[in-house]
Parts: C-alpha cells; structure tokens; sequence
C-alpha cells in the first residue's frame, strides 16, 4: 500500500530518499530537478545536477582554438586565411557579420556562429610561398576573387630577321608607300618602274607590270580579299591589275602629280596625292572618281588609313595635320594638329574602335594616340627618332613601329602600357616600308639599303607562345628579281 507521501508527490522515489528532499528550481525559463543526497541541514552547500555539465577548463578545446582567449586577439597567420575561406564556404559570406550579446545568444534568436569554429591553431606561419600566405591574401582586404599566378616571363622575340631579300632600286622616299602584304600571302614591291610580286609559300617572284621610262611606281596596295592590286604612279595615275593573271583591270586619272598613297576598304578606292587631294575611286563607276576631299591637306597626303569598320577614314600629311573623315562628308569631321613633323605612320586598333595611332616624322617622333569618338588625345610617346611606319597586332594589343633618323630601328610595344617589347636592328638606312603577313606574326620591312626584311615578331592568335627563332637556318640572303 502507498505511503501518504508517495500518494502526495505521484513518483517513484529511490531508497532513502522522501518528498522533502526534492524540490524544482526555475533557471532562465527553464526547469532542472535537483535531489539532496545528504542530510537536510547539508542540502543547501552541496547540490547534484541531473546532467552532466562539463569543465572546461579541464578540457582541451585551446589545443584546437575553439575557444578564444579573453584579454587577447585572435593570432593571425598560419592557417587564418584557410579558416576564413573555410567559414566562408560553410556558413556563407555573411558569415561573421552576426553579433552575440555579452553573455550568450538570447532566448528565442538565432544562434550566433562561433567565430572560432574549425580554426586550428599552428605553431608558425607559412613560408611566402604558401598559397594561403596572409601576405598573398592580405589581412585586412578578404579574399582575392582571383587566383595568385606568377609572374609571366617576357616574350622573346628574335633579334634577327630569318629572311632578307634584295631589293634593287627600291627608293629612300618617305613619302612613298612600296611595299604590301596581300591575305593571299603575296608581297607586292615596287622597285623603280616596275612592280614583283613574290609568293612567301614558294618564293617565286613574278613581274606584275613595267611602267616604261617615263613613269615610276609610287605606291601599292592590294584589297583586302588579296585578288586585286592599285599601283600609284609618279605622274598621278591610279592603275588596278587582276594579281592572279598579272592584267590590268582599271587606269583612274584625277591627280596632277604623284600618287603617294592608296588605301582600300571593302569597295572604295581612296588616293592620295602630291596635288594634295584625296580623291575617292569605285571600279563600278566608270568616271575618275566619284568623289573628292577638299579642304583638308595643305602639303601632300603620305598617310591614308581606312577604319576596319569602313566608316572613318584618317589621312596624314606633310603639313603636320591628321583628318579623319566620314563616308557622307567631303570635309574633315577631326582635323588633329598636334603634331610638328610630317604624319605618314597611321594606324586603327583592331581591338577597340574609335582607337587611332599615328607617328610624326624628324622634328615629332612622337606616337599618338586619340580617340576619334570626340577627338581626344589618349597618350603620347617620344620614341627618340623619326616615325615611319605603324601597324598594329591583330592577334595580340600589341603595336610595331619603323623608324628613321636616326637610329633606323624597329620597335614593338605593348598597348596601352607602351612598354617596350622588342628593339630591333639591321637596316641601314631610314625603315620606311613595313606590311605584316595575313596570319599576323611576321612583319617585313624595307629600307633605302635595299633590302626586305622578314621578322617573327608577333605570337600566333590561337597560341600565344614565345615565337620561335629560325634565324639559324634561313640567314641566306635572295633576290626578288
């Protein structure tokens, strides 16, 4: 039969213990049962808890830092930027950004990560080579989003040509414009009175066409699907010649004197001239020209550039100016007079539109750039010598440039650091003429020393490795007539 306490109570006490012995006592919110296992009198000193709650002090949570030292700063280094990237990716990028109250997290809010969690402690940092080394990562700045890489070592672009051709009576004219590199891979040069083609996949050199004793080749350039060549001539004529059958397609007159200059875009003829004017040709048009741009030279036009676009035009002349037209107007929409020498060397960026290089003769020597969107002028470089030639890397933002007095050097440059590339020498006598192959890695120059010279300056577009020096075995030394 149940006692009267245990009826009073309803549980099931143990041996030697009574009702009076038990009480509950309300902490935080929360109920624990706490039982007397001694006398009354002792109850009060000395209490027993019905879970274990462990010591930690005893304990080794330091050994693995998931506890943090009061009075003194977490230690950075070691492993810290790990842990950091490790909290990161478990508990999201927020992570951290959350505040506990003194004392624990309240009642009924989210629980605050643990901003130690998972840190393990190291007895020294990481060597400067580690990965995760703070010094790489920074303390203070979080994580780089990109992957430390080391530095790229330079290009290595060969000192010497790995072709030379003889070219005789190939003129020292600044003025003039002789040599052109087709995408059909046929170079084209005009040497006196008469124009040779040479075909780089086989070196043979064939005769495009003899202009008699009274008249000289003053310019060429091919169009850019490679089938067709212009040649200018020294008493102003415009002729077109089918490249593969070596015939003559078209003569256009208009200019009074030579034409120095000739530049196509997809179906428009453009010629400069010594007459000073810029006169536009079309092959399906049977007049002259069907337009001319007036107003804008006031000495000859050396320099003519065609936008890959087709949409602006740039000309350069001995007056010191550079225009850049449209194609509706026959008057300059930028006429950029920044330079004090003669502007033969033009450029357009094939990476950037609206993006304009061109080079000043002796008393310039400068590289300018501009954008021809407002006219601006974006930088300017003094290259120490007279600027001949620009051309512009399709397969890498990088430009070449040929130069005169007085060092007769070529140059190559990274845009838009310009830092220098590559200096190259061999010529010499002034680097007037410059055209690049149609794969974008070598270049060919020709000077008044009478010679064309081939130069791997470029990486190729789909792997962009150090060029190769074949200069060892392909020094020997040709004619191109």
């Amino acid at each position: 039969m149940d006692s009267p306490q245990t009826r009073k109570t309803g549980l099931n006490l143990p041996s030697g213990m009574n009702g009076t012995s038990l009480r509950l006592e309300t902490i935080s919110g929360s109920f624990r049962a706490i039982s007397s296992l001694s006398s009354p009198s002792s109850s009060r000193s000395s209490t027993c808890s019905d879970r274990f709650i462990p010591c930690r002090s005893s304990s080794r949570l330091h050994t693995f830092e998931l506890i943090e030292k009061k009075g003194s700063p977490a230690k950075e280094g070691g492993n810290e930027a790990y842990n950091r990237l490790l909290k990161s990716e478990l508990f999201g990028a927020d992570f951290g950004s959350f505040s506990s109250p003194a004392g624990g997290g309240a009642q009924g809010s989210p629980m605050s990560p643990n901003k130690n969690i998972l840190r393990f402690k190291t007895d020294h940092s990481p060597g400067p080579n580690s990965p995760y080394s703070p010094s790489i990562l920074g303390h203070d700045s979080g994580f780089s989003n990109e992957s430390s890489t080391p530095p790229k070592m330079p290009r290595k672009v060969p000192k010497t040509p790995h072709k030379v051709l003889d070219a005789p009576s190939l003129q020292d004219d600044f003025y003039l414009n002789l040599v052109d590199w087709s995408s059909q891979n046929v170079l084209a040069v005009g040497l006196g009175t008469c124009v040779y083609l040479w075909t780089a996949s086989n070196s043979k050199v064939t005769k495009l066409c003899d202009l008699g004793p009274n008249d000289s080749v003053s310019s060429v350039q091919w169009t850019r699907e490679g089938s067709f060549i212009s040649v200018g001539t020294n008493l102003g004529q415009v002729q077109v010649w089918d490249g593969m059958q070596c015939k003559k397609v078209r003569t256009f007159g208009g200019h009074q004197t030579r034409t120095g200059v000739l530049a196509w875009n997809s179906r428009i003829l453009s010629s400069g001239g010594r007459d000073r004017n810029i006169l536009q040709h079309d092959l399906r048009v049977s007049s002259d020209y069907i337009s001319k741009l007036v107003s804008g030279h006031k000495s000859e036009v050396c320099g003519l550039k065609w936008s890959h676009d087709d949409r602006e035009l740039a000309s350069g002349g001995n007056d010191n100016q550079l225009l850049v037209w449209n194609q509706h107007s026959q008057q300059p929409i930028l006429r950029l007079t920044e330079h004090t020498a003669a502007v033969k060397a033009i450029t357009w960026s094939p990476h950037q539109s609206n993006l304009l290089a061109s080079g000043g003769g002796t008393a310039d020597r400068c590289i300018r750039f501009w954008n021809t969107a407002n006219g601006h002028q974006l930088n300017s470089i003094d290259t120490g010598s007279q600027v001949c030639n620009l051309a512009w890397s399709k397969n890498v933002n990088e430009l070449v440039s040929t130069h005169g007095y007085s060092q007769n050097q070529i140059m190559v440059w990274k845009y838009p650091s310009m830092a220098k590339v590559a200096t190259l020498t061999g010529h010499s006598l002034r680097v007037l003429y410059l055209a690049m192959s149609p794969d974008g890695q070598t270049i060919v120059t020709g000077a008044g020393d009478e010679t064309l010279r081939f130069w791997n300056v470029f990486p190729s577009r789909r792997a962009p490795a150090p060029v190769k020096d074949s200069s060892l075995w392909s020094l020997g030394r040709t004619h191109i007539r």
